[in-house]
């Protein structure tokens, strides 16, 4: 017997073998199928996330490409900068925070060189109802356009703003220097954080 096992061995072993893939072949197909996976997914309004809306900037100045520019809802003075083709050789950049964040419908001025007194903007109180300057995004002619805040108040904002980040209601401006409960009741109405 010993002697039969080892001359054949060599088909023994695929005997074997044959036989070890033929109960698995036969074990997988008498297998009862797999109940099918259904996802329910809900299409309540409740359950949607919102795509925020691009913004709509107008953007002047020292730039290549004064225009409106519509941009990502997340975008920043630097990328409105950007999309108007760059600051020309002239553009002071050191007035402007080019991390602020920017709104929709806002005005992006880019001063020149050497430029005392930059576009203004219209300050609240001339402006339409319901136009507010947004306290995280206004430059500093904007905010000098508000009661009770002069061009020392006003950088001092900015200088709040881009050490500390942006204000997360309107109460906070009296966190900067010089900025009271008296001017922020002149103020109150005529600003925003959004």
């Amino acid at each position: 017997m010993r002697q039969f096992v080892t001359s054949y061995r060599g088909v023994l072993f695929f005997i074997l073998m044959a036989a070890i893939l033929t109960a698995i072949v036969l074990l997988q197909w008498l297998r009862p199928a797999a109940s099918p996976i259904i996802l329910v997914t809900s299409t309540s309004a409740s359950d949607a996330t919102a795509t925020p809306r691009p913004l709509r900037v107008y953007v002047s100045g020292a730039v290549q490409s004064p225009d409106v520019y519509t941009l990502p809802a997340d975008s920043i003075v630097k990328d409105a900068l950007l999309a108007a083709g760059g600051p020309t050789e002239d553009a002071d950049l050191d007035r402007i925070n080019l991390a602020s964040p920017v709104s929709d419908g806002q005005h992006v001025y880019v001063p020149h060189l050497g430029e005392e007194n930059p576009v203004s903007y219209p300050s609240a109180s001339r402006s339409g109802a319901g136009y507010k300057i947004n306290i995280n995004t206004a430059d500093l002619n904007a905010l000098e356009s508000l009661p009770g805040i002069g061009p020392v108040l006003a950088q001092r904002v900015l200088d709040y703003r881009q050490s500390h980040g942006p204000f997360s209601r309107p109460e906070e401006i009296m966190e900067v220097p010089g900025i009271g409960q008296a001017t922020f009741d002149k103020i109150q109405d005529l600003i925003t954080t959004e």
